[in-house]
């Protein structure tokens, strides 16, 4: 087990050009990377000593970093869903980007916002909840749509009912509704993921180089640091931290799930948010959508205070060991962007000194 050390590097000629001492980026792509919260803490407050941080509370312009699922299973080739984008680097090289930006930037960033996708063995998208026509398990990322269950080829395995304590018929119509839903949103169709962040496991857990970034962030400027969960509800899909994919029941009685509206509000209330994290093509792609959602309902202009850097996110591509690709959604996360841009939000990269951001 690697712990953060404390020997300060010689810093810059100020505290936004400096990194730390204790910061390996090789530590980007250790599995259980565990840094040291104490040793951290009494680094962040030499710091603070050193470069006249303030606390946050007494930003002028404040200023909401959202990291989006940098779990291990994301984040390391040892996870079950590593996003390792095309190169087969992606997140490795986008969590070294993204730690590098917080030391870069601790006087800027007024607070930081976690995001931790969250679940159970038995989900509506995982192959614990379904099985084929013979009875036997469905692999991972396969696809499943309203014909294929009105076809038979699919259906809700009856487990899944008795471990959800679920009715097996009203699961199974309930599922039903669930994928034609899905259909008519037009975003997704349903598909099955490999077991993933499991609340519990060691994937779950926010990979090791960001969590040392964030602690040190919050001692350094006094800014609380909470993580926001998401994805428990066995009934839908959470790929957005503002909102399930499937708010209602298919029986019309009542809702299954709820918009997010409380971080709503804390989004809405910043002055500027930057935008991080896994993947590019799913959870990101998602949360920055309804994010815009949000935006336009209240003042279209407000897309402009949005910031996405773009060098700190990939997209799923699942390789076929073959020298291809079994799944790729990179084309999905670029046009993502592009949409984001166009909507007025700024697609950034966090190499680039911030105050060189357009507008920030």
């Amino acid at each position: 087990m690697q712990t953060a050390t404390a020997t300060l590097r010689k810093p810059a000629t100020s505290s936004n050009e400096s990194i730390p001492g204790f910061y390996n980026p090789k530590n980007a792509g250790q599995w259980g990377y565990r840094p040291d919260a104490s040793k951290i803490f009494v680094e962040a407050h030499d710091w603070k000593k050193k470069y006249g941080l303030k606390p946050s509370v007494m930003d002028d312009k404040k200023v909401h970093l959202l990291l989006i699922d940098e779990q291990q299973d994301f984040c390391l080739p040892m996870g079950t869903l590593y996003v390792g984008g095309r190169s087969g680097k992606g997140a490795i090289e986008d969590s070294a980007r993204t730690a590098e930006f917080i030391y870069r930037n601790l006087s800027s960033i007024s607070k930081i916002t976690a995001t931790l996708d969250t679940h159970v063995p038995f989900q509506i998208f995982f192959q614990s909840f379904w099985e084929k026509a013979d009875g036997s398990p469905v692999d991972p990322h396969t696809v499943i749509t309203t014909v294929d269950l009105d076809s038979g080829k699919f259906r809700v395995s009856p487990q899944a009912a008795s471990a959800l304590e679920i009715d097996y018929v009203w699961l199974s119509e309930h599922a039903r509704y669930y994928t034609s839903e899905l259909e008519k949103a037009g975003k997704y169709v349903l598909y099955i993921w490999p077991f993933h962040c499991e609340l519990g496991s060691e994937g779950h857990a926010l990979v090791g180089l960001l969590k040392e970034a964030c602690t040190f962030h919050t001692f350094a400027r006094g800014s609380a640091f909470t993580p926001e969960t998401k994805g428990g509800n066995p009934l839908t899909e959470n790929y957005s931290v503002l909102r399930p994919e499937v708010l209602t029941r298919h029986d019309g009685k009542g809702a299954i799930a709820q918009r997010n509206s409380r971080f709503i509000g804390v989004l809405m209330n910043a002055d500027r948010v930057i935008v991080a994290g896994q993947a590019a093509s799913h959870c990101v792609k998602s949360s920055i959508d309804d994010i815009l959602t949000e935006i336009v309902g209240k003042d279209p202009a407000l897309a402009k205070k949005v910031y996405v850097m773009s060098d700190c996110m990939s997209a799923v591509a699942v390789p076929d060991g073959k020298g291809g690709f079994f799944a790729d959604f990179t084309r999905e996360a670029e046009d993502a962007l592009k949409r984001f841009a166009d909507a007025g939000m700024h697609v950034v990269k966090s190499t680039d000194p911030i105050d060189s951001w357009p507008e920030f």
